[in-house]
């Protein structure tokens, strides 16, 4: 028999029912790019599939595929452009899309980048969706928004990215942030093993996988931590200053091992817990230890190939690099790269736009720590946008390689969630519209290196 309570209480629609709207809104905002794209190039006597193709990376990677690595390029300057700069996991699946149907590499590329765009938004949204959900109302921190409507605008703001055409393109942008926001959704839930299976594909996507593995291993010491006090503490130290746990909402699930604590949210890491503290202590010690084992193996393992391959041991992947003028060193270049734009017209407005834009980086995240960002987003976004905008070499490209930086536009898209319909409609529609317009103009352009 079925009791009153469970026959009354109405079904959860299904993960998939719930990110439909936000999909659907991603695959328009990305079609409206490719449609202006196509215009564009068009008017201009360029194919709009070439660029988004076979052009700059896409190039590379689709060589890699096709012949595997040791192809360099040899400049007049004495550099060494090596295609060991490029990890390998998108030129695998380029081969095996093309080895099992009638796929170029190049199509294959297109292909895994626009269903892996989807996997992408689907990933943000089961992040945002997560965090704001499971959020007891703190006032001014954004507590208290829908989940639901979180997610899609951020994934909506996600999409229609200046640079979001690059979403598209035969790039692995897209298929590292799917891995990136899914095994950070996995951290979220306490799922261990998947969050340092997923964490261990990112690695062999791009460099910046470093920012997942350390999203896991901060989560799962923090979670240690957690788990060490919460077990040395009785019930009396729990409820703290004397309140029980109904008057200050301190509670405690002895099966599960989890608290919330002054509005923390339950579950592992959850969106009211402190920038330093997970939410939860996680229920498996030994599916954590895994994960954290698991996180950094893709990454290693291709650093050490390379090194091996190249007899340089630890270093080899870090000289090739240097190769092509690329390497980490503190943000200097960059910086000297901004003051030069200040010293002349109208190379100055690029400049000042450059500083608005760090500084929008900036309070973003100062936004999202005061806000309690779980711990995993702060350390992911963290450790994108500093390797981003501290890499010594492209500074053009800085844009695209701070895509995979979306926990960033969780207060953006906290807000429009909780404005009125037609408002954020409006905002997001102009937003789409500007992206489209200015990824078919950069990409007629100077285009991503």
């Amino acid at each position: 028999m079925i009791d009153q309570a469970t026959r009354a209480a109405p079904a959860r629609p299904t993960a998939l029912r719930r990110a439909a709207p936000a999909l659907l809104g991603y695959a328009a905002v990305r079609a409206l790019g490719l449609l202006t794209l196509a215009v564009w190039s068009a008017a201009r006597d360029k194919s709009a599939y070439t660029l988004l193709t076979a052009r700059w990376d896409s190039l590379w990677y689709a060589r890699v595929a096709g012949g595997g690595y040791g192809y360099e390029v040899r400049l007049a300057n004495g550099d060494v452009h090596s295609d060991l700069a490029f990890f390998p996991l998108l030129p695998w699946l380029e081969w095996l899309l093309a080895a099992v149907g009638p796929l170029s590499y190049a199509d294959a590329g297109f292909a895994v980048s626009l269903l892996a765009s989807l996997a992408a938004a689907w990933g943000i949204f089961a992040v945002v969706e997560h965090v704001y959900d499971r959020a007891r109302p703190v006032p001014g921190d954004g507590a208290g928004t829908d989940g639901g409507r979180a997610g899609l605008f951020a994934v909506l703001l996600w999409a229609a990215l200046p640079v979001g055409i690059v979403q598209s393109m035969a790039y692995s942008e897209s298929l590292f942030t799917a891995l990136a926001a899914w095994s950070l959704y996995c951290v979220l839930t306490g799922r261990w093993v998947g969050a340092g299976a997923l964490a261990l594909a990112a690695g062999l996507t791009r460099p910046v996988g470093l920012a997942v593995v350390a999203a896991v291993w901060a989560a799962a010491v923090v979670s240690f931590v957690c788990e060490r006090d919460l077990l040395g503490r009785d019930d009396g130290l729990l409820r703290r200053d004397g309140d029980l746990a109904g008057d200050d909402g301190v509670s405690r699930d002895r099966e599960r091992g989890s608290f919330v604590r002054n509005g923390s949210a339950p579950g592992p890491h959850g969106a009211r817990s402190t920038p330093h503290t997970p939410a939860s202590a996680p229920r498996s010690p030994v599916r954590r230890v895994l994960g954290m084992l698991l996180a950094p193996l893709g990454a290693a393992g291709y650093v050490l190939w390379v090194g091996r391959r190249t007899g340089d041991g630890l270093f080899g992947y870090f000289h090739v690099q240097a190769g092509w003028r690329n390497g980490f060193d503190g943000g200097y270049a960059f910086a000297r790269f901004v003051a030069a734009q200040l010293t002349s017209f109208p190379a100055a407005l690029a400049g000042l736009g450059l500083i608005a834009g760090v500084g929008l980086l900036v309070w973003l995240y100062v936004v999202g720590v005061r806000q309690r960002q779980p711990l995993p987003l702060l350390v992911y976004a963290g450790v994108v946008t500093a390797l981003a905008l501290c890499a010594s070499s492209y500074f053009g490209s800085k844009p695209r390689l701070l895509l995979p930086a979306f926990p960033l536009l969780l207060p953006l898209a906290a807000a429009l969630a909780r404005a009125r319909v037609s408002r954020s409609a409006l905002v997001t529609g102009a937003l789409a519209l500007v992206s489209a317009l200015y990824g078919a103009f950069w990409l007629n352009g100077s285009g991503p290196p």
